[in-house]
């Protein structure tokens, strides 16, 4: 599991996960520079340590190295996610809690991915087809006459 990122590191893997490209140093630097006073050495150390920590991998060019993110921001936000529920000692209510949390704009994103994560054939239809029985597109309340095929499919006559 990975450490969070620090304040620092979590600017310049910012930058490298945004850009998704090999970036240099000095490219990194000029970003950052637009936001605070910082040394070339200092990003040349930050992207050094997040070399040895496996975050990035890098490719010598010159004098210089290139650096390249070895996963993405989101699978990063899965490990922290995974990490602080799996920490829990009652892994429901935490989810509860968490997804008490969310706003109307992450519910519908997580009802997105779990759609994803279930696949089409999982799925149910969100809308009755035109094929579907008289039944099954009655509201709740209504009379209907039942499809005899359809009643001897749940042992009816």
């Amino acid at each position: 599991m990975p450490r969070p990122l620090g304040e620092l590191e979590d600017a310049v893997m910012s930058r490298v996960w945004k850009w998704n490209r090999p970036v240099t140093v000095r490219e990194v630097l000029e970003d950052l520079q637009k936001e605070r006073s910082i040394a070339y050495t200092t990003v040349m150390t930050v992207l050094d340590n997040l070399h040895q920590k496996g975050w990035v991998r890098r490719e010598a060019e010159g004098r210089a190295y290139r650096y390249e993110a070895v996963s993405t921001r989101a699978a990063y936000a899965a490990a922290l996610m995974n990490d602080a529920w799996s920490q829990s000692d009652n892994p429901a209510a935490a989810l509860v809690a968490f997804f008490g949390m969310m706003s109307e704009e992450q519910r519908r994103s997580l009802n997105d991915a779990v759609r994803i994560v279930q696949g089409p054939e999982t799925q149910e239809p969100t809308e009755p087809s035109e094929s579907a029985e008289p039944a099954e597109r009655a509201e709740p309340g209504e009379q209907t006459e039942e499809n005899p095929a359809s009643a001897r499919d749940r042992g009816g006559r």
